[in-house]
């Protein structure tokens, strides 16, 4: 079970300060979008670093998925890390809800023009995240000197030039639980479908570069 927990601590991580810089900033200005971009690569840069040698430190359900269809990680593994980030994640929500139930959105990813064209950007972002992870990562293990680094800073990059189209969601969890918590589900499925297959268009893009 330790695996399992170290998902759902690194989801609650991962999702209480991104989608926490978020709520404050709208509600007193202070982090700014180049802040929030920043706050959600350094939180998943520090994930990586403190469990990715227990679980991979994937808390993200595309990541968990596009691993599996990588055959880097074991299907019946697949439902029980989706199901402790989904919990981290709501936990992380629920918590924000508590200390700000004036803040409308809770972080949620609502697109700001229309529907299909956050649902390319998605899908384009997830994909190069998960490009970069399959060629960094051991297995299904996210570890190594430099990779918590790297993969933050993709992170935060993609976050800083998109968040303002799509919010730059690239992870299922990371949306669901702000969404469901807020109750704003109109377009929720598109951050779940376009996150999930990106991931796991990049595991054949990895493949016709590297065996």
């Amino acid at each position: 079970m330790k695996k399992y927990w170290a998902e759902f601590l690194g989801t609650f991580m991962m999702v209480f300060a991104g989608t926490g810089a978020i709520v404050i900033n709208d509600l007193y200005g202070s982090v700014s979008h180049l802040g929030i971009g920043l706050t959600f690569g350094l939180v998943v840069m520090a994930v990586i670093y403190s469990i990715g040698s227990i679980s991979g430190a994937h808390i993200n359900p595309a990541v968990s998925i596009a691993f599996w269809v990588a055959k880097r990680f074991e299907a019946k593994e697949v439902l029980p890390y989706i199901s402790f980030q989904l919990l981290g994640a709501f936990l992380a929500s629920l918590s924000l809800k508590l200390m700000f139930p004036e803040h409308e959105l809770l972080g949620a990813t609502i697109p700001v023009d229309n529907w299909h064209q956050s649902f390319v950007l998605e899908f384009i972002l997830t994909f190069i995240l998960m490009f970069v992870i399959l060629l960094l990562s051991q297995g299904s293990k996210e570890v190594g000197v430099m990779t918590g680094l790297v993969i933050g800073s993709v992170v935060a990059f993609e976050a800083i030039f998109a968040g303002p189209v799509s919010g730059a969601s690239m992870n299922p969890a990371r949306s669901i639980a702000p969404a469901v918590v807020s109750g704003h589900l109109t377009h929720l499925w598109l951050y779940v479908v376009a996150t999930t297959l990106g991931a796991i268009a990049s595991v054949y893009a990895v493949k016709l570069i590297k065996d």
